[in-house]
């Protein structure tokens, strides 16, 4: 067990991002489609942590009632994950800013033309993601309140960086002038302390939280992450150039080969000039949606996309995720306790 220095030590280099949250703990929840719901995010925000709703695909209606049910069941803060290419964001902007959301994370790339001020208009601190240190820049010229830097090793949507690249890469550079979280691959609290202690206001966690009590995805959605190991969470494969499709991170089954067979289908629609490029990444993007859905709601954990990051050979159990939580702090506290001592 970690001693009194490691945990006092950890709250000073949390602080920064705990202020920033309004949480005890700066962790925030990565937001998982069908995962990321109003009993996950609850249940992380009650923790002390900071829970985060997947909005995904969800139409303005149905993020409507997963903010109220969310509320409903904390009156802890928590945040809501929007992505950029949704035909309906300014909609799904002012839905949180009836809410008095405190907190919207927006991902996909760079914020839509007048999305900012829209989102600062509701009151709301905005958080991005940054790939490249190039963007962070951009991004904080911009006007946005906290970065994101999530490497390679994230399950889901991923970038070519690994997050030890990125972390070193970004935060000495900008950590100094905006909140900076470090996501992907993060399944200890080791890891934590030491991207705390390079600059970071706290980190982002998805794959550790799928096996939380709480979680609502299917006992074999959960299985197939306690089996698994690091290597078997592997990236998809672009088929074709024309297509810029980010590769996404799950672990391998029958689906890897049918996301092969779909990109030869769409690819062969922009042959056709059947649809435009926009269409064509519109419904690769809907197939993923549904893919996830098939394993994360109805078990299907073979033609279903499994989606995970590399920190799941680091997932055991089903435990509370409070547990979690506490575990993940204990270890940061006790690694920062040893420093301590061989300082």
């Amino acid at each position: 067990m970690s001693g009194q220095i490691g945990h006092d030590r950890l709250r000073s280099l949390m602080r920064r991002g705990t202020d920033f949250l309004g949480c005890e703990v700066a962790v925030m929840g990565g937001a998982m489609s069908w995962i990321s719901e109003r009993n996950l995010v609850s249940a992380l925000s009650n923790a002390g942590a900071f829970g985060v709703i997947a909005c995904g695909a969800m139409t303005p209606a149905l993020l409507d009632t997963e903010i109220a049910e969310t509320k409903a069941r904390t009156e802890r803060p928590f945040g809501v994950n929007l992505i950029t290419m949704h035909p309906q964001l300014s909609e799904l902007i002012e839905v949180c800013g009836r809410h008095g959301v405190g907190h919207i994370v927006l991902a996909g790339g760079l914020p839509p033309s007048g999305s900012l001020d829209r989102i600062k208009a509701t009151g709301a601190k905005l958080i991005c993601f940054a790939p490249a240190l190039s963007l962070a820049r951009k991004l904080i010229r911009s006007g946005v309140d906290a970065l994101v830097i999530e490497g390679m090793e994230a399950g889901g949507h991923i970038g070519p960086v690994s997050t030890n690249v990125l972390a070193q890469e970004i935060l000495p550079e900008v950590a100094g002038d905006i909140p900076v979280f470090v996501a992907g691959g993060i399944g200890r609290g080791e890891a934590i302390a030491g991207y705390l202690e390079m600059g970071a206001a706290g980190v982002q966690l998805g794959t550790r939280f799928v096996c939380a009590n709480e979680c609502i995805a299917h006992p074999n959605f959960k299985r197939a992450f306690i089996r698994a190991s690091a290597r078997d969470a592997v990236p998809s494969v672009q088929f074709d150039p024309r297509l810029p499709v980010i590769p996404v991170r799950a672990l391998r089954n029958k689906e890897t080969e049918a996301f092969t067979a779909k990109q030869r289908e769409v690819a062969a629609l922009l042959d056709a000039k059947s649809v435009e490029m926009a269409e064509a990444q519109l419904q690769i993007e809907h197939y993923w949606a549904g893919a996830l859905r098939r394993a994360v709601i109805d078990g299907d954990v073979e033609t279903g996309s499994v989606m995970a990051g590399q920190s799941v050979g680091m997932v055991k159990k089903e435990e509370p995720a409070a547990d979690i939580i506490r575990h993940l702090v204990d270890e940061a506290a006790a690694a920062l306790d040893r420093r301590a001592v061989l300082a």
